[in-house]
């Protein structure tokens, strides 16, 4: 029941929640990182929380390989968990290679520990309202238990891979000055892309047995763990204002957001000159006598709105 015309069940559910990428896209923090203008402190701050993403993988692929019935699903679990072991071992060195000093301690922020318990709950068999016990389960709800754990994974590595590359499509590939340059490079591979890939295969052959009401449940775990990510994206502190420094032409089949600023810079629902005129008119009301005497704000009014009509 599982699959369908439009491609697996990874691939429908990260094509349904465009929103919340394009909302992760858009972040101030990414933003500031796409630009190169982000602080140093506040990516090594946001990286350094890799080392409790990477520690709750490895917890919930070790209880995922223990659900996983058929043996070739249990050995694709097993390079994924090994690869995740390999990953958190060789942290430090990685931040190195990026052209960072690793931090001497990291402390689990709260939009880290949301996102942990979320995925820990799910590998233990917490869904929902619904606790499994798995020594009691048979192997088919196994299967299943091993698909929503899947669904919990699946969409945090798909959003870095595609952050990572829709920053680099926009970045001179001989430009060697911006600072976070290696970090994309590492995240925008095709060893980075093999590894997202992997995981929503198996996210899909895992879920072909499943019914239409547990699809529905992996669409839901699929998407709160999506929310979750997107959340710890906008809690990471941006110290700086920054502009967005590029622009480019959209693809209308592709691409669902355009953003339009005014002059000032505001990204407002009314045009910011319409407000500021209105300001104004108001605040001709309250000149003094000794001012020179203006139009009535009536015919100021209907002067602007005959402007603003043209």
């Amino acid at each position: 029941m599982g699959s369908s015309g439009d491609g697996g069940i990874a691939k429908r559910l990260w094509k349904k929640f465009k929103n919340e990428r394009a909302l992760a896209l858009y972040s101030p923090f990414v933003i500031c990182l796409a630009s190169g203008t982000l602080d140093s402190n506040s990516f090594v701050r946001c990286i350094s929380q890799d080392v409790f993403f990477l520690e709750a993988y490895a917890q919930a692929y070790e209880l995922a390989e223990e659900y996983a019935d058929d043996e070739e699903d249990k050995e694709a679990i097993i390079k994924l968990r090994k690869r995740v072991l390999k990953r958190l071992k060789n942290q430090d060195a990685l931040i190195c290679e990026w052209g960072f000093e690793p931090p001497k301690e990291s402390v689990r922020d709260n939009a880290t520990l949301k996102c942990t318990e979320f995925l820990m709950e799910t590998a233990s068999g917490k869904v929902g309202e619904e606790k499994f016990s798995v020594k009691m389960v048979t192997p088919f709800e196994k299967t299943k238990l091993a698909a929503y754990t899947l669904s919990a994974i699946s969409p945090c590595m798909r959003l870095y891979s595609f952050i990572s590359k829709e920053i680099q499509a926009l970045l001179d590939p001989d430009d060697n000055e911006h600072i976070y340059k290696k970090w994309l490079n590492s995240l925008s591979s095709q060893k980075f892309e093999a590894s997202a890939s992997r995981i929503e295969d198996l996210l899909d052959k895992l879920s072909i047995s499943l019914t239409g009401e547990e699809l529905d449940v992996v669409e839901r775990l699929y998407h709160r763990a999506m929310k979750l990510e997107l959340e710890f994206i906008w809690s990471q502190p941006v110290v700086q204002q920054t502009i967005v420094p590029f622009s480019r032409l959209q693809n209308r089949a592709e691409d669902n957001l355009i953003i339009f600023c005014d002059f000032d810079l505001t990204c407002t629902a009314i045009d910011s000159s319409a407000l500021l005129a209105e300001l104004a008119i108001v605040a001709s009301t309250n000149v003094s006598e000794t001012q020179l005497s203006l139009a009535p704000p009536a015919d100021i009014r209907t002067t602007w709105n005959d402007l603003f009509r043209q």
